[in-house]
């Protein structure tokens, strides 16, 4: 696993020399939650989609 330093340093050797610095932002935001999703799946903290489709069920069936 890499550091977030080497992470953010090749997220930025790969976006265009123009990107602002509202662009690199957003990146930076968007590698953040993907990597706590990613996190959080691994560590048991999400639902599976049957569950999810049973607990919608008296939702969406009335």
């Amino acid at each position: 696993m890499s550091t977030p330093k080497a992470e953010a340093a090749s997220m930025l050797e790969a976006m265009p020399d123009d990107s602002s610095f509202e662009d690199i932002q957003y990146h930076l935001y968007v590698l953040e939650k993907i990597k706590r999703g990613i996190e959080r799946a691994e560590t048991g903290g999400v639902v599976s989609h049957e569950d999810a489709k049973a607990r919608l069920n008296k939702w969406l069936a009335a």
